[in-house]
């Protein structure tokens, strides 16, 4: 059974560097509040890893 990664954004992007806005942006993240899916791959957990104190992530099975 594949895992699937829920990422809510919980913090805004305003007065962020560029590069964290771009990476939330390709997690498919605009606004706050916004939770999205993602399967749980090493792409995505890199991803997290670099904006993670501005996202709240729960690990669910699929």
């Amino acid at each position: 059974m594949s895992k699937e990664l829920h990422i809510t954004l919980k913090r805004s992007m305003i007065g962020r560097p560029e590069t964290q806005r771009k990476t939330l942006r390709a997690l498919g993240l605009k606004k706050r509040e916004q939770t999205v899916i993602h399967p749980d791959n090493p792409a995505v957990r890199g991803a997290i890893k670099k904006v993670g104190h501005l996202l709240e992530v729960k690990e669910v099975d699929a």
